[in-house]
């Protein structure tokens, strides 16, 4: 009997060694994993931005399929991101993967770095003779009293801010502007917006000439 209870015993003995042995290890791999935990690296911040999904053309105006969120590290997100770019119009072509800027927008940040300029919109009677000018050009406008013929310079070192992309032209508004006095048939062209840069004191000279006269320019 004796014997037998002493063996007993011992196997008891060896069981709660055993979970104790056991237990050690678990608490031990709890420690080091809370200590991997505790040392590991934080996730690094991101911050969502807009930019194009495709290659975009001047002009454009911008709907949510022109336009993909993406996530990167805050210190790439460009300080003058456009907030609200949804039904803006670009002032200059987007690439595919390029963040929407408010300078890559037809608006009062079409002058910045200009301090001297204000932006005015003019249209060019002639769609193809816009379709020669590159936004940063640098041209002379001229005006042309359709009266007279007479030619008169408007301004000079006239920035091209931005060309916005071409409306197709309804058909009262071919008809309406399809004839030119003076100038017979050879005008039929719905023209083109372009928004220049000039100097304040110039604007109203720039927009007088716009509705008065036959807008060209000469580099």
């Amino acid at each position: 009997m004796f014997t037998r209870i002493t063996s007993f015993s011992r196997r008891v003995r060896r069981g709660v060694l055993a979970h104790r042995r056991l237990l050690a290890f678990l608490l031990t791999a709890a420690a080091v994993a809370i200590g991997f935990s505790a040392t590991r690296p934080d996730p690094p911040d991101t911050s969502t931005m807009a930019v194009a999904s495709r290659d975009l053309p001047v002009g454009t105006v911008l709907t949510a399929a022109d336009l993909t969120d993406v996530s990167t590290d805050p210190a790439n997100v460009p300080v003058d991101i456009a907030e609200a770019p949804l039904g803006e119009r670009l002032a200059a072509p987007l690439r595919r993967g390029e963040p929407v800027t408010d300078v890559r927008l037809v608006g009062p940040e079409l002058t910045e770095g200009h301090p001297d300029l204000v932006a005015v919109p003019v249209r060019l009677p002639d769609a193809e003779m816009a379709g020669l000018l590159r936004v940063g050009d640098t041209v002379d406008l001229y005006a042309t009293d359709p009266a007279t013929a007479e030619t008169a310079q408007v301004t000079t070192d006239t920035l091209i801010l931005s060309l916005p992309q071409a409306a197709e032209p309804s058909r009262d508004d071919s008809m309406a502007q399809g004839k030119t006095e003076g100038f017979g048939d050879a005008f039929t062209s719905a023209g083109r917006l372009v928004i220049v840069g000039v100097a304040e004191k110039s604007v109203e000279d720039v927009t007088s000439a716009g509705v008065g006269g036959y807008l060209t320019f000469a580099y």
